[in-house]
């Protein structure tokens, strides 16, 4: 068995658990599926992967990505998240950098929630003087 690193990333509700297995091929699987298949935009592509590229590839890394929650867009920043935790589990001196390019922030904006007497978190219903 392969020695594995795990990160966890979040982002709104979306959570994704990053496993990186070195000395792979750089196969990615994403909840069963390429990533192709999964992220069609190459936006989200290099948005998922943004601190590989940083370090120069994919190449000696497999993963096995599992996510749930949320949207597609907050699903790629959480595996973002996810998958700089892991490198620098792996290799500390990345955290400097990773942090000098936001891969290590957790981004804590949520929905906020709907109050009784409005529409919705602030709007108001129509006010009708008449």
């Amino acid at each position: 068995m392969q020695e594995e690193t795990i990160g966890t990333g979040r982002r709104k509700t979306a959570v994704a658990s990053v496993r990186l297995r070195l000395g792979g091929q750089g196969i990615v699987d994403i909840n069963g599926k390429k990533i192709e298949d999964y992220f069609p935009l190459e936006l989200q592509r290099k948005t998922c992967f943004a601190p590989l590229d940083k370090l120069g590839g994919n190449a000696r890394y497999d993963m096995v990505i599992r996510v749930k929650g949320g949207g597609i867009e907050a699903q790629a920043v959480a595996i973002r998240l996810g998958l700089a935790r892991a490198l620098v589990h792996n290799d500390e001196n990345l955290r400097h950098d990773f942090k000098e390019h936001g891969f290590l922030t957790r981004d804590s904006r949520k929905k906020e929630r709907k109050k009784y007497g409005l529409k919705g978190a602030r709007k108001r219903f129509q006010f009708s003087k008449r």
